[in-house]
């Protein structure tokens, strides 16, 4: 038997943001006892967001944890995002963060301090207990973030934004006697913090490793300082002169090679992913979208599995700038389905 409301005591995650405490406020009004837990993590101005936590919680009347899992999130997320630029690939700390931190660590932190369920202020929806959809501000949809949840934590979290817009959020903050919100927006990368990704990696002592610049047919047009300082799509930086401009299209870190080519070249029809995870049966073919980045549009596709565990995806129109490293999410309409990490060309060596 579900337990009424007003049994029930929820953990809210947060940040001192206008998202967190308005989620906070909506559950206390719906009749849920809300705690609010904090998370300390090794992030510049943490003293400051902390005295923030702390000003909500009290105008909330709600008590405040303050979970230390600094360490965890160094080797989980910060590991994770200097490895993957090292190997030449474009990580995605907040969706790896959302699996094993937020969601994970924090969670079962929760469930120790007798929190029932978790909530956090991410515009998404679960629905049918542990189906994760999109939510209804197309603009804020946060759906791809949460990609890699399984259905263990979907059906323990509450995401009370999920139908709300941006703006009403904003409104409702002033409402509550919060007027400091109004445009104020939490970055992708917590602990850049303003920092540019070059500036960080090298205090995390990522060295430079200069080497070339080619063309797919191996023309050498240039030289890098390292191929960490690139993105597949990247124009800028380059300092190759050209009629039209010239864009990274691969990174080969066997060979310490920033690939480039037109625009063009960005465009590709079929990838191949891996660490493919399905919220459904696994079919032996699916059609549905893939959406490939955080802001990109998801497109119509075709998945086939292939050896090892992995799976091609083929698109019906060909997609701009596909990152390795990266999710593709699968839709089924507003549904997400699964997801997988976008692996390198095969044809990098020319």
């Amino acid at each position: 038997m579900t337990q009424p409301r007003s049994a029930q005591t929820i953990g809210v995650a947060m940040s001192g943001g206008v998202d967190s405490t308005v989620a906070a406020r909506l559950l206390i009004e719906r009749g849920y006892r809300v705690h609010g837990f904090f998370m300390l993590l090794p992030l510049p101005g943490l003293d400051r967001q902390i005295k923030k936590v702390k000003l909500v919680a009290d105008h909330l009347h709600i008590p405040l944890h303050f979970i230390d899992l600094q360490e965890k999130f160094t080797d989980s997320i910060i590991t994770y995002f200097i490895d993957s630029y090292k190997s030449g690939l474009t990580p995605n700390p907040c969706v790896v963060c959302n699996e094993l931190i937020k969601c994970g660590q924090l969670l079962d932190k929760m469930a120790a301090h007798g929190m029932d369920r978790m909530a956090t202020g991410h515009y998404a929806q679960v629905l049918h207990n542990a189906e994760l959809h999109r939510a209804d501000d197309p603009k804020k949809d946060q759906s791809y973030f949460l990609c890699r949840l399984d259905s263990r934590q979907l059906a323990r979290l509450i995401l009370p934004l999920g139908n709300w817009q941006k703006r009403d959020v904003y409104e409702r903050a002033v409402e509550m006697g919060f007027t400091h919100f109004n445009g104020q927006e939490s970055q992708d990368v917590c602990f850049l913090s303003g920092k540019n990704l070059p500036d960080f990696l090298q205090e995390q002592n990522v060295k430079n490793s200069p080497g070339e610049i080619t063309t797919r047919d191996g023309e050498v047009l240039g030289r890098h300082r390292g191929i960490w300082h690139y993105t597949v799509g990247q124009r800028r930086g380059l300092g190759l002169p050209d009629a039209t401009p010239w864009y990274v299209t691969g990174l080969d870190p066997e060979h310490n090679r920033v690939l480039i080519g037109k625009n063009e070249s960005l465009f590709k029809s079929r990838l191949r992913v891996t660490d493919v995870r399905w919220h459904i049966p696994k079919p032996p073919v699916w059609e549905g979208d893939v959406q490939l980045r955080s802001r990109h549009r998801a497109a119509p596709a075709r998945i086939v599995p292939t050896e090892n565990s992995g799976c091609l995806i083929d698109f019906s129109e060909p997609q701009r700038a596909a990152s390795p490293g990266q999710f593709a999410v699968f839709y089924e309409k507003n549904r997400v389905v699964g997801s997988a990490i976008i692996q390198r060309d095969y044809r990098l060596t020319p």
